[in-house]
């Protein structure tokens, strides 16, 4: 089932796949509609991979979907630091946040940015985070906090501090599944794609009532979940990753050890190149930490035109949310028959 993005712009937005797909449609005024299941996408992503990530979440959803309608808002919180072309895109693209405070969601999918500060709580976009922490357990029946979003939101509901990690944590990792409504129809063990400086501590978690529902030796914790009055489903991992992006993350970070952007020269991503593109991405790095830079951006750009990654993550994926927008339609089915009840006997 298409997956309808609505958007009142306030000017003719860009071309691309999401923007095919929208809906000429005032979604900040209109109630829910009853067969749909209405979400809201606020896309903290940094400025290059705004629209990638848009396309990323559309991509997942529509898959998951099946015969379930899933209608999609695209939201931006103000405060996040972005150049003129990122505001740009935002104001093409997305509502300000401070319509989704009056708007009736199902859900809400939060994406992370990358931080600048040490301390999370002393980003400019802090207050904004937080309300919307309270705004989503009070007005939906579920959200998802993905990545720093998810490290951000333990740490306020729970004083959770995510600790860093002497290395990147990169790579596609192979995860054991626990049994849980979310994870049905899951095989016992799943690959999921990371891409993170930071961990959160599972001990810390478990003992603050948060469940796991993925877990790597490797990686740690993956996806986990706190039951409440809506139901938070967390993920330090990144399922909604296409095959390419760990490939164009490792580029990019190469590329900025090559300008003298970064120190150290980045580790390739565990278990996804072939080992003909991890042979000669080697070949790049010795020749690049021995001086030879200008050759090696070239021999970059021709191993990686050369790679062909899959995405061995989709299937596990494609369940996870497909289990996820069923606690919704369920949730909403119950409410909907709970509220015809209580009309019947005041009848």
């Amino acid at each position: 089932m298409p997956v309808s993005l609505d958007f009142e712009p306030s000017t003719s937005h860009p071309s691309g796949v999401a923007d095919r797909s929208r809906r000429d449609s005032a979604a900040a005024g209109r109630e829910p509609d009853a067969s749909w299941i209405t979400i809201g996408l606020v896309n903290n992503m940094p400025d290059s991979a705004l629209s990638a990530t848009e396309r990323q979440f559309v991509a997942l959803l529509a898959a998951a979907a099946g015969t379930t309608r899933v209608r999609l808002r695209s939201y931006a919180l103000p405060d996040v630091p972005r150049s003129e072309r990122g505001r740009e895109y935002v104001r093409r693209s997305c509502s300000p946040v401070e319509e989704l405070w009056g708007t009736p969601l199902d859900a809400v999918i939060v994406t992370g940015t990358e931080p600048r500060s040490r301390d999370l709580r002393d980003e400019p976009y802090w207050p904004s985070l937080t309300q919307l922490f309270a705004w989503a357990e009070k007005n939906t029946r579920s959200a998802i906090w993905s990545c720093l979003a998810a490290h951000a939101a333990v740490l306020h509901l729970d004083g959770i501090e995510r600790r860093p990690l002497e290395d990147k944590r990169f790579g596609v990792f192979e995860c054991a599944v626990a049994a849980d409504a979310l994870t049905a129809g899951l095989p016992r063990r799943i690959r999921m794609p990371h891409s993170r400086w930071n961990e959160l501590p599972e001990e810390r978690l478990v003992a603050a009532g948060y469940r796991a529902l993925t877990r790597s030796p490797g990686a740690g914790v993956d996806a986990f979940v706190r039951k409440g009055p809506s139901l938070f489903l967390f993920f330090q991992g990144h399922p909604e990753y296409e095959a390419e992006t760990l490939m164009l993350e490792y580029r990019r970070d190469v590329k900025r050890f090559l300008n003298g952007e970064r120190a150290t020269y980045p580790a390739m991503p565990r278990e996804y190149f072939d080992d003909r593109t991890s042979e000669m991405l080697s070949i790049v790095r010795d020749r690049a930490l021995g001086g030879r830079r200008e050759e090696a951006v070239h021999e970059l750009e021709m191993a990686l035109g050369r790679a062909a990654p899959t995405n061995r993550w989709q299937p596990a994926a494609v369940r996870l949310y497909r289990n996820w927008l069923g606690h919704l339609a369920a949730q909403k089915a119950g409410g909907a028959a709970q509220a015809d009840a209580l009309v019947q006997r005041c009848a």
